[in-house]
């Protein structure tokens, strides 16, 4: 398997999905849009793409030009049918490359929080009923045409969607690690402002460890659905 990361801040890596990649030896590129080397590869030459999250917004294309590129490749990926899976800013890329609005949501969602799986047929992935997630992000998207939604919150009605057979946007973060959340903490605390479902820097960073190993195995499923 060849996998291709596109990483747009260096402190917003691959998390627990680099360990899911290692497990198959998988080739493993990325495109650090943070650097001004940064390039992009030919879509024939990935097999499965992941985009991450980032603080920016998909809508910054003036301050942040090659945001062009980046949705030109995406929807290249998703028009060839190859398995995708964007992450909070990935999830909102997926959506815009597909035509979908991306605006700030009703409320910033920061924190361990509850997301609602919707119910959903074969084939299509299913999430669970109700899950503590990890959160980090201020907008929200309408879900693309031919999309169906996997997941809500009381905050934020688009959590997860589906496009076609193989492509999936989370805006939450099941890759999230201690060393992931704790650099997320480190470079954006200046977010930290007190909301209805913004928590505190101590009670983010007091998650216990049995709540990474949970999410990160619904991360895994949800890599093994795209790449079944």
């Amino acid at each position: 398997m060849k996998a291709h990361i596109l990483q747009h801040v260096a402190f917003e890596g691959p998390g627990s999905i680099a360990s899911w990649l290692r497990q198959r030896d998988a080739r493993v590129s990325t495109t650090p849009f943070f650097e001004s080397s940064a390039r992009l590869p030919q879509p024939n030459d990935v097999d499965l793409l992941v985009v991450m999250g980032g603080p920016m917004s998909v809508n910054d294309e003036a301050a942040l030009p090659w945001l062009v590129d980046e949705k030109r490749f995406v929807r290249a990926m998703l028009q060839a049918g190859k398995p995708v899976v964007g992450i909070c800013l990935g999830a909102q890329l997926i959506a815009n490359a597909l035509g979908a609005r991306v605006y700030p949501g009703p409320r910033r969602e920061i924190g361990w929080l509850d997301i609602e799986g919707a119910a959903v047929d074969a084939p299509l992935l299913s999430l669970p009923p109700r899950e503590r997630v990890f959160h980090w992000h201020g907008e929200t998207f309408d879900l693309p045409g031919g999309a169906t939604r996997l997941a809500s919150s009381a905050g934020c009605r688009n959590q997860a969607f589906q496009w076609g057979e193989r492509a999936i946007g989370l805006q939450f973060h099941l890759e999230s690690t201690p060393q992931t959340v704790n650099a997320i903490v480190e470079h954006c605390r200046d977010e930290l402002v007190p909301d209805i479902d913004v928590q505190s820097e101590p009670v983010i960073l007091a998650e216990p460890v049995a709540s990474y190993a949970r999410i990160n195995a619904l991360m895994g499923r949800v890599l093994d659905y795209v790449t079944r």
